[in-house]
């Protein structure tokens, strides 16, 4: 079995067992953090360029 498969095949597992809210849900965080990250690097470079 290549990583590919085994991927795959996990990941058809979790879609199984937890279903679509479980992947809203983490979207929906991974989307939050993503956005508090570029707001922390706006931030730094505003800093970073006024010194």
């Amino acid at each position: 079995m290549t990583v590919q498969e085994a991927g795959r095949k996990g990941g058809m597992k979790t879609a199984e067992t937890h279903g679509r809210e479980f992947y809203e849900k983490i979207g929906q965080k991974g989307g939050q953090k993503v956005k508090e990250l570029i707001e922390e690097g706006k931030k730094a470079r505003r800093r970073a360029e006024g010194r």
